[in-house]
């Protein structure tokens, strides 16, 4: 079994306020703040700098909305969709997403910390040139995800499916991904250096050396 780090979790106050996305435009910065938002879909919202703090999102929809720079502390998605939307150069700490639809998310150029992925679909998403620090990828499905020269460190993948990932310019030294599915992966012999895999994958691994591997 693929070993899991400890991250800390999303510190709420005791009661939050039912809130709508837009009254984030009735704030004199653009913020929302202890507050629960659920059963709503934000459709073409293009923010800079857009802080959540202490925010509960679920069975929420977005749209072709693109929020870069964004600050996230405490935050959680629970049944959502963030499909194809754009958090690029964000600083997104202590947040998790869970059971939520997150194909082709863009959160390259970002910094994470604490974060937590489960049961999530991350197909296409883009986390190129980001810092990952203690993030756990728990049962996602991460199809042609792209962590082009991205910084690890203390991450975990856990029964997730793989396949067709690509790590080119990244280390995975000290990163476990024996309990995951994969056909293919784009990485170099480089940076597999100190990576941890089950016995299967290492015979296909020994393919790039150019090992013919006997019974």
């Amino acid at each position: 079994m693929s070993k899991t780090n400890k991250i800390e979790r999303p510190k709420m106050t005791t009661e939050l306020k039912s809130a709508n996305f837009q009254d984030v435009f009735y704030e004199e910065e653009l913020e929302l703040i202890n507050c629960s938002i659920s059963h709503s879909q934000v459709d073409n919202e293009l923010i800079d700098r857009l802080i959540l703090s202490k925010v509960i999102f679920k069975n929420v929809t977005f749209i072709n909305s693109t929020f870069t720079n964004i600050d996230m502390t405490d935050v959680v998605f629970e049944n959502c969709n963030l499909s194809n939307v754009s958090l690029r150069g964000g600083n997104i700490h202590r947040t998790e997403f869970r059971n939520s639809k997150l194909l082709g998310l863009d959160v390259s150029d970002a910094n994470l910390g604490n974060v937590l992925f489960e049961n999530c679909d991350l197909n296409l998403s883009n986390f190129a040139e980001s810092g990952v620090k203690q993030v756990n990828f728990e049962q996602s499905s991460m199809k042609g995800a792209n962590f082009f020269e991205t910084k690890f460190n203390k991450v975990s993948f856990n029964q997730c499916d793989l396949d067709d990932i690509d790590f080119t310019n990244t280390k995975l030294k000290g990163i476990d991904i024996s309990t995951c599915t994969f056909e293919q992966i784009n990485v170099s012999i480089e940076s597999l250096v100190g990576c941890e895999v089950s016995p299967n994958q290492a015979i296909g691994f020994s393919r790039l050396l150019g090992l013919i591997v006997k019974d």
